[in-house]
């Protein structure tokens, strides 16, 4: 497909996109579906009931057959039923979005969907979902609500925002899809994908001068990791590193108090930015599982040395939003 015909497609896409109704959300963040907001069409298998139904109909016209002509009434008043029961089946459901925890680059980001049925109707066959996948419908009871987990792909970092839901049904008897458009306003972090690889991080910030460092069986400070060599302790071993498939990786130690390890972005040399952001990540993660005191040097600000998982997603947050948008 030529980069014309692509555009074409594209510009045609965003206007029809344009005239579709939408159930607006709001300001208390809830979506309510309204009654010229439902679009309906029949499925496959609704179409071969109408061809059926046609068929019954020309067949009992030309055989003069009143019974074959009652029967087939009834039933293309079943499928009006049926049509009319799908667009009562969306009528005042609520729909309610909210972001879930951070991820990485290339994972698949959870957003919750709380949905409510509103009136006296329980809701049989409720359908949440983004493009083309989504998951399992579920029914909501009169008055309550259920809880649906929608995992959409986080191609790249920074902030994932959900915009579009399409809410549908098929209940009952699958004759007829109804459907509306969600206008919703939700949003996930999304960290860099880590490196499978880092070099040391420094260890010293600036041009402060690095204190002294001991090596021996009682040292207790991180300093970094190294490939393994033959000999070394089964104890010191990075088995999450091998885990997750990154190869045979060694703890190293040292005996310094008080030494603070910096992950500086000027520190790596001649690496596109997602490329540093990677490689950042990378050395905040392992700094994290190593349980040492780390900061983080970005051209936009530091984050001064510090302990613990708050600290880790307060920098890998940094990262993440690093020059985002």
């Amino acid at each position: 497909m030529s980069a014309s015909l692509r555009t074409l497609k594209a510009t045609l896409r965003r206007r029809f996109d344009a005239l579709l109704r939408r159930v607006p959300t709001g300001t208390d963040g809830i979506a309510r579906v309204g009654t010229r907001q439902i679009y309906i069409l029949p499925t496959r298998a609704g179409m071969t009931y109408g061809a059926v139904m046609m068929v019954m109909l020309l067949g009992s016209l030309n055989y003069q057959n009143n019974l074959g002509l009652l029967f087939t009434f009834f039933l293309i008043a079943v499928g009006l039923i049926a049509m009319h029961h799908a667009w009562l089946n969306l009528l005042r459901m609520t729909l309610q979005v909210r972001g879930g925890p951070a991820v990485f680059a290339g994972e698949s980001a959870a957003f919750e969907v709380s949905l409510r049925a509103e009136g006296r109707r329980l809701r049989h066959d409720i359908h949440v979902r983004k493009d083309q996948d989504g998951p399992p419908p579920v029914c909501v009871p009169a008055g309550d609500q259920r809880l649906v987990k929608l995992a959409v792909p986080a191609q790249r970092r920074g902030l994932l925002r959900l915009e579009s839901l399409i809410l549908e049904t098929r209940h009952p008897m699958h004759l007829f899809r109804a459907w509306c458009h969600v206008s919703v306003d939700a949003a996930t972090l999304v960290y860099p994908m880590p490196a499978a690889r880092a070099p040391e991080p420094s260890h010293d910030a600036g041009d402060d001068r690095r204190p002294k460092r001991s090596s021996g069986a009682g040292a207790e400070d991180y300093i970094g990791l190294r490939a393994y060599r033959h000999g070394d302790s089964p104890r010191h071993i990075d088995w999450k590193a091998f885990a997750r498939e990154r190869g045979l990786l060694v703890k190293e130690y040292g005996g310094e108090q008080g030494q603070e390890v910096w992950i500086d972005w000027s520190r790596l040399h001649g690496t596109d930015p997602e490329t540093r952001l990677a490689l950042m990540t990378r050395q905040v993660l392992d700094a994290s599982d190593a349980g040492v005191r780390f900061g983080l040097r970005l051209p936009d600000g530091a984050e001064q040395p510090a302990l613990g998982t708050t600290h880790a997603q307060r920098c890998l947050t940094r990262l993440a939003l690093f020059e985002y948008g």
